[in-house]
């Protein structure tokens, strides 16, 4: 039986709230949802979707990287935007760090934490 084990690094943001930055469990990894945030001062970073998503992706590079993973062994992506509009913008910078294209779901939501302009989960392997 396989033991599940908790991520957690100080290169990424903290929790906000009561959950992990991931999971791993029978070598894969399941990270919580990334948002923009400072990890030494947890404050929002960038003031556009390109700049907060360049923040997103450095977190989760982060958090796979502690778990001994890696943005190539992502295998599934959900990504929440508070506006459709900016879908190729924050493409763009996605498409940049997830090299291997993993399976994604990509979807507009009313407002998210500390109203920033996007967040990510994703679902790794860790192999």
């Amino acid at each position: 039986m396989s033991k599940i084990q908790t991520i957690h690094t100080e290169k990424a943001p903290a929790a906000i709230g009561p959950y992990s930055q991931a999971k791993e469990i029978a070598g894969f990894l399941f990270l919580s949802g990334q948002v923009p945030l400072d990890p030494e001062t947890g404050a929002v970073v960038g003031a556009d979707i390109t700049e907060q998503t360049e923040q997103i992706m450095k977190n989760i590079t982060a958090i796979l990287e502690a778990a001994g993973s890696s943005m190539e062994q992502a295998v599934k992506t959900t990504c929440f935007l508070a506006d459709m509009n900016d879908f190729a913008a924050f493409n763009e910078v996605y498409g940049r760090y997830f090299t291997e294209k993993p399976a994604r779901s990509c979807v507009a939501v009313k407002q998210l934490p500390k109203n920033v302009l996007a967040e990510v989960e994703v679902i790794a392997y860790k192999g």
